[in-house]
């Protein structure tokens, strides 16, 4: 589980991780992949971060999951989902997608006035696409390079670039800036679990498909952040982070 407190740490985390990473620059081993010059150091966090998620956040995940109702995992999805359209609208907006961000804009209204502060999506009923973005992707849409692939303590697979735009999703967030610190303690920590908890199935997928867990998680990762800051074409994307049975917004056109 991460409270407040824990992103605190995990955001000094990734701003010393950056710092490191700009000081090295290039400095590569024999044989290793260009642009995960820090493998070593990767590897290791990786590690300390598949532990965590074995003893700690699996489980909890899991008896979450078991305990939670179905469409109550589903209405929270739906909330927090709602939150991150308002900073999504945004990101559009600062980059240039005029049409994705007046969908967002759609979206949120309609799921907090209709979806009883978007504990229902409505606007998924409605045909209303999902277009989320946040501050990595706008910086990679102005022109910024990724930068070398990062692992950053319990937030995963990130890069130079994206640990820096997720300072700023960070610092935005509606669900951080809450002002009673026991209410963001408790949004930040069942979020954060329920995350987890809509990946389980991705997790055991990907124990069961991966020989090198670690290169498999990265290149899945670099390929996916590429193809959305370069609007790629996907045909049908599978989508591990909502619970059974319940169905995304349409893919944005």
């Amino acid at each position: 589980m991460m409270n407040n407190n824990t992103m605190k740490k995990s955001t000094g985390w990734a701003g010393a991780v950056l710092a490191v990473a700009l000081l090295q620059g290039c400095a590569t081993g024999p044989g290793a992949n260009p642009s995960d010059p820090l493998e070593p150091f990767n590897r290791a966090m990786f590690g300390f971060n598949e532990g965590l998620d074995r003893t700690v956040l699996k489980p909890v995940a899991t008896a979450y999951r078991d305990v939670t109702p179905q469409p109550v995992r589903t209405g929270v999805t739906s909330f927090f989902g709602n939150i991150s359209d308002v900073w999504s609208m945004v990101n559009n907006l600062l980059q240039g997608k005029g049409e994705a961000a007046a969908d967002s804009l759609f979206r949120v209204t309609t799921n907090t006035l209709w979806g009883l502060g978007g504990i229902f999506d409505v606007a998924s009923e409605m045909k209303i696409p999902k277009h989320s973005e946040d501050f990595g992707q706008t910086l990679g849409v102005w022109g910024v390079g990724s930068g070398p692939y990062l692992v950053l303590p319990v937030l995963g697979p990130s890069s130079v670039r994206d640990t820096a735009g997720l300072v700023v999703d960070y610092q935005l967030d509606a669900v951080s800036q809450a002002k009673n610190v026991r209410v963001r303690n408790t949004l930040t920590t069942l979020r954060a679990v329920n995350v987890r908890a809509n990946l389980l199935g991705a997790g055991d997928v990907l124990d069961q498909a991966a020989l090198d867990k670690y290169s498999f998680t990265r290149d899945i990762y670099q390929q996916r952040r590429n193809s959305l800051i370069g609007n790629a074409p996907v045909e049908k994307e599978e989508r591990f982070d909502l619970p059974e049975g319940a169905q995304p917004a349409p893919a944005a056109k």
